[in-house]
């Protein structure tokens, strides 16, 4: 390791907000996430409105090799685009065979999980309980709080890289959404299914 990555060895970061003192987040408002929600009127609308900010993640900067462990924080904000839920976009990882631990350190929400062979799954997140990804999972944090983010610790191999263009072309199978006061999962309309209600 160079000086610069050794420095990375402590790194400091919030155990409520996880946010950093020392490392720039990565940002993204409504408007980088195009597509994504269902209901394309309200997302425009909200764009136009101010386009706030969704998500936000701090990579802390390990290299990006085999025998390293990537980690940070990410932290999705309270809103909701129609019924439809504040998301991080979703990914892949580049190395599909890469399982990811994610650590909820405040807030409330669902981790939703697909592969590529249509199986998925929907885990709560509630702070203090850990979400285990298993390898080749797309996977994507979703917000059900009306007024507190979602703040997660994640860690994976350093090089597994990331795989967002599959989601941005096709979504998830299914959709996290309010329906009086509550998250439940429907089936996603862009794959051409009826929405269906599942618990």
């Amino acid at each position: 390791m160079n000086d610069e990555q050794m420095r990375l060895l402590s790194t400091p970061f919030d155990l409520v907000t996880g946010l950093s003192s020392k490392v720039d987040p990565i940002r993204r408002q409504l408007s980088a996430m195009s597509g994504m929600y269902a209901d394309a009127e309200a997302f425009a609308d909200m764009v136009a409105a101010g386009d706030p900010l969704v998500y936000e993640f701090y990579d802390l900067g390990v290299p990006a090799d085999a025998g390293e462990i990537a980690f940070g924080t990410s932290i999705t904000y309270p809103g909701k685009v129609g019924n439809e839920y504040f998301m991080t976009k979703g990914h892949f990882h580049s190395i599909l065979e890469t399982a990811e631990v994610y650590y909820c350190l405040s807030g409330e929400g669902r981790m939703m999980m697909e592969n590529p062979e249509g199986d998925w799954k929907s885990c709560e997140m509630t702070a203090g309980a850990a979400v285990y990804v298993p390898a080749r999972y797309a996977h994507r944090s979703i917000n059900t709080s009306n007024d507190q983010p979602l703040v997660t610790f994640f860690a994976f191999r350093g090089d597994a890289g990331h795989d967002y263009g599959t989601i941005e072309d096709k979504g998830f199978r299914n959709l996290v959404v309010e329906r009086d006061g509550r998250p439940v999962v429907i089936s996603n309309p862009k794959w051409g299914s009826d929405p269906e209600d599942t618990q």
